[in-house]
């Protein structure tokens, strides 16, 4: 989900950073050119910038990788990382897929979470997030809620001006994908709505239906 909509803001001229935890760059133009995107000219026009941050290493296109010889805590501080790298938030808008990888790994966060402290270690990494979007950065983060707490993921939610929910149900032999709008700013109203959806090759997302609570 996360490159298809990097992909439709670099279409649309936006600038856009995306930061993988599970994608090569190779594996990442293979993923689209599988769906018939060529995003090769915008990466050459620098209009897309991808980073492949190794979480289990610590070697992190982020800071062109770490050196052999560094210890393990010294490799392994991505936050803080992440934090630094100035040249990913040039961009208009920054895409982090997965975040919550980067939060399982980073020794520091670890750390705090032993102590029970996971909800301050979040809040002090939002108070770096609501500088930039105060300059008018996008900041999109992907999370798999079932990989960390809520005292964790939760500050991230409730400051968050687009929420969105994938989820995917078994019916027979087909699986249906939604979207559930959990919070859209500006809305006036309560948000309530559930959106069913379908990734198609040479096309992309597909809305199949929508529904309002």
């Amino acid at each position: 989900m996360s490159q298809r909509f990097s992909y439709g803001l670099c279409e649309e001229e936006n600038a856009v950073t995306l930061v993988s935890t599970e994608l090569t760059v190779r594996g990442f133009i293979d993923q689209m050119h599988s769906l018939s995107y060529d995003v090769e000219e915008h990466l050459l026009n620098e209009n897309l910038l991808f980073l492949e941050a190794d979480v289990d290493t610590g070697k992190s296109a982020l800071r062109g990788g770490a050196s052999s010889n560094d210890d393990d805590g010294s490799r392994r501080q991505l936050l803080k990382r992440l934090m630094e790298a100035d040249r990913m938030w040039d961009a208009d808008v920054v895409v982090v897929d997965t975040f919550d990888a980067i939060l399982r790994n980073d020794p520091n966060f670890e750390a705090l979470v032993r102590e029970n402290e996971e909800r301050q270690a979040a809040l002090e990494i939002i108070s770096f997030f609501r500088d930039l979007v105060s300059q008018g950065k996008v900041i999109v983060l992907t999370v798999d809620p079932s990989t960390v707490d809520e005292e964790a993921i939760g500050p991230f939610r409730s400051i968050a001006d687009v929420y969105l929910e994938l989820e995917m149900v078994e019916v027979g032999n087909d699986v249906r994908r939604s979207i559930a709008v959990r919070r859209f700013a500006g809305m006036g109203e309560q948000v309530g709505d559930s959106i069913g959806y379908s990734v198609r090759s040479g096309t992309g997302i597909v809305i199949e239906s929508r529904s309002v609570a």
